[in-house]
Parts: C-alpha cells; structure tokens; sequence
C-alpha cells in the first residue's frame, strides 16, 4: 500500500478538544468519519479493523470520539443527539479548513447513536458528506430527517439483533436516497464473530469506494 500519514489531532470544538487519528493513504480520494456515540471508540480494535479495510480501498479515515472522557462518563450524553451531532458538524467543517483533507468527499460511519448523529450531520451539510453506512445503528433517533438525506445510505444490522434490525427496516423504509440494507445472518448488535466484523468492513468499504469515487 502507498505510503500514508497517521496524525494524532486536537480538534476545537465547543471550548472542548477532541482527539483522534487522520489517517491518509497517498492520493486518497475521500475521507470516512467515524462517529460513535460513546468514548474510546478512537482506540476500539473493531473500529480500527474496519479503519484498515475502508484504507485499503484507497480512502482516509478519522477516528475521533465526539465525547472528552468525562463527557462520557455522563452516561445521558451518549443519547443527547443534538450534542453529538453539533460535534461531527463542526470536526467535518474542521476537515474542510485543513489543507491535507479540504475538498475530500466525506463518509459517515456511524454505529449505535453515533449513526443517529451521522443522519442528522448528514442531512445538514449536502455539500460535504456523500455516503453515511450505519452499524447496529439507532436510526430511529434520526427518524425526522430520514426524508432530508439526500445521499447514498448503507444500514448494516446483525440479523440476531432483533430489536434494533426492526428499527432499521422502518428507516430504510422511509429513505428516498439511494439506499440498501445489509443483514449479517446471525450476528449481535456487537457484531463479536471475526467472520462477522469482516463482513460489515467487506460492504461498508465497498460501499464507501462506489460513493467517494
């Protein structure tokens, strides 16, 4: 693989500042956020897997947490989604002031709430975000702004995750963007099986590489 830049960064964001990793491969053609509603997704090995695969195909990925560490301890803000979708507004207006990831399209990985806030983010900034692909996502915390989003839009549920798979086949039911839903016969909301990580990384990057071109 082309040589890439790995980047601790410090993002400003609402007088606090949140860390995260920029990784670029050389001559990236888009850059995928990951947006998770509750701390230390940035040093998660299941994210960072799906990082590695997503840069693979050619693409950069941030992996940052919308919460400081004692943000998170407040377990309440883990849902507020109007907090957590600010945050990823304002890291993806950040993006587009940096010179190495200005002008890159941009892709949302969300997971659990933060797929709820990737929606939200997404609907607010047309211009800048391209693709969102949700993991075992609470899309029903988006569902106001389902018919605003106007790009492609990939829900990957386990199929043993009972309760959260009905709520993603109400919202991909109401998406009128170019959508699909994935379902990993079997798997839990944590998606803990390798075979079973390998699969969500396999379509989300597929899916990411089609939308960033």
């Amino acid at each position: 693989m082309a040589h890439q830049t790995d980047t601790l960064v410090h993002i400003p964001v609402d007088g606090v500042e949140l860390e995260g990793s920029l990784d670029l491969p050389a001559g990236a053609t888009g850059l995928v956020v990951f947006a998770h509603g509750s701390g230390s997704s940035r040093k998660s090995p299941r994210n960072n897997y799906v990082a590695e695969v997503i840069r693979e195909r050619g693409l950069g990925t941030l992996l940052f947490d919308l919460l400081t560490e004692s943000e998170d301890e407040v377990r309440e803000n883990r849902f507020d989604i109007e907090l957590l979708t600010d945050r990823l507004v304002a890291v993806t207006e950040w993006l587009g002031t940096r010179e190495d990831t200005q002008g890159l399209p941009v892709g949302y990985f969300g997971s659990s709430t933060g797929a709820a806030s990737a929606l939200r983010a997404a609907a607010r900034l047309p211009d800048a975000v391209h693709a969102v692909v949700s993991r075992g996502g609470r899309v029903d915390l988006a569902s106001e702004v389902l018919a605003d989003i106007a790009v492609p839009t990939l829900f990957v549920v386990g199929g043993a995750d009972t309760q959260v798979l009905e709520l993603n086949r109400d919202a991909h039911a109401r998406l009128t963007s170019e959508k699909e839903l994935h379902v990993v016969p079997g798997a839990g909301h944590l998606f803990e099986a390798e075979a079973e990580l390998e699969e969500v990384a396999d379509v989300a990057a597929d899916w990411f590489a089609d939308a960033l071109r």
